[in-house]
């Protein structure tokens, strides 16, 4: 075997939550992990801390600001953004930008696409979506479902003026129709839901995963239990419902209420989500109106909402990767990894401060 350089990462290497998976290192080969030392090294260079697997934003937005598609060089500024965080792999429910050429920069976060917004006429934010009527709906999912990694996005509840306030935007065969044909592509369903109303259609009708959930109450959670339906909070979303209740309050009083009302239960109904099994996953919903880089954040959140801090770092880690069919710290697997000076399982507060960044290999921060 020819030298050759490599990278060795010692300290304590967390492959996964529990102490019986922590190993005292790893190397680097050719981009890709090992655990057995090499032969015939040459320049080794060595990083030491406390090692993760690269954390996992699992709403985010690569390519969109708050008026809709963004230039490349913005797009490739936000996914540096998220890169430097930490956030190595991306689930990006919604866009109408073309980031495809993403995948051939081994500098940049990995992306997992769930094609364009998929909305009711005249119900989302301009230019975001693609706004169809309920008899549109099924193609539309289709060709978001060629088009994108795996997953569908729906939009599944916003204001509506005539009644102003929430409710949900498509009739019940109509979300059955078009799940059903996603499932048939292969792809999964997720839907921005931040009221009651749609819930309970979505998860009947099949869908796989909700955005925001903050209509959650203690009626639906067994249903979302028993069909194993996850939920991603964007508590720091979330966060920011006081001021658009203000903003909207001349105009919209009933929807400003309901929203401060769905704000102030927000810690409660994560918490109660989490202890009834749901599957939690970090996300930031960054993109929009909110900066890229938040997963740690995000991270905080759940602890704040109630999650022990283990479960919520693998919300955004461990638990995550395996939920979206990617590797972990895994023999083999590309070398995607954070490192950090304290042990971030006793506090995530450390997830805000990598003191190395590995991606595809490479330390890039």
């Amino acid at each position: 075997m020819s030298e050759r350089a490599v990278l060795h990462v010692k300290g304590r290497v967390l492959v996964g939550p529990r102490d019986e998976e922590v190993r005292d290192e790893l190397w680097v080969i050719d981009g890709r992990i090992s655990y057995d030392r090499p032969a015939g090294a040459g320049d080794v260079r060595t990083v030491e801390g406390w090692v993760l697997p690269g954390l996992v934003d699992a709403h985010c937005h690569v390519g969109l600001d708050r008026h809709g598609a963004v230039p490349a060089a913005v797009a490739e500024r936000q996914a540096l953004t998220d890169r430097d965080a930490g956030t190595l792999l991306i689930r990006d429910a919604g866009s109408p930008s073309d980031t495809r050429w993403v995948d051939d920069r081994e500098d940049l976060p990995k992306i997992i696409r769930a094609g364009r917004h998929i909305a009711r006429t005249r119900r989302y934010i301009r230019g975001y979506a693609w706004e169809v009527e309920p008899g549109d709906l099924v193609a539309y999912v289709a060709r978001e479902a060629r088009r994108g990694d795996g997953w569908v996005k729906l939009v599944g509840d916003w204001i509506d003026r005539d009644l102003g306030d929430l409710s949900a935007c498509w009739p019940r065969g109509a979300v059955e129709a078009a799940i059903a044909e996603a499932h048939r592509l292969g792809a999964r369903v997720t839907a921005h839901c931040f009221a009651e109303d749609a819930l309970r259609d979505l998860v009947e009708a099949g869908i796989d995963c909700v955005e925001h959930a903050t209509g959650l109450t203690a009626d639906l959670i067994p249903l979302f239990a028993s069909r194993g339906v996850a939920i991603v909070p964007t508590l720091v979303n979330i966060a920011t419902f006081p001021g658009l209740a203000e903003a909207g309050e001349s105009r919209f009083p009933r929807w400003s209420a309901h929203m401060r009302r769905l704000h102030a239960r927000r810690y409660d109904t994560v918490r109660d989500a989490y202890d009834a099994g749901l599957p939690v996953f970090v996300g930031t919903d960054a993109g929009g109106t909110l900066p890229h880089g938040l997963a740690a954040a995000e991270v905080a959140e759940l602890v704040t909402a109630g999650l022990p801090s283990v479960e919520a770092l693998s919300a955004a880690t461990w638990s995550a990767r395996r939920w979206l069919g990617r590797p972990g710290l895994d023999e083999g697997a590309p070398a995607d990894l954070v490192v950090y000076e304290r042990d971030p399982r006793t506090d995530v507060r450390v997830l805000g401060a990598p003191s190395r960044v590995v991606l595809n290999g490479r330390v890039v921060g």
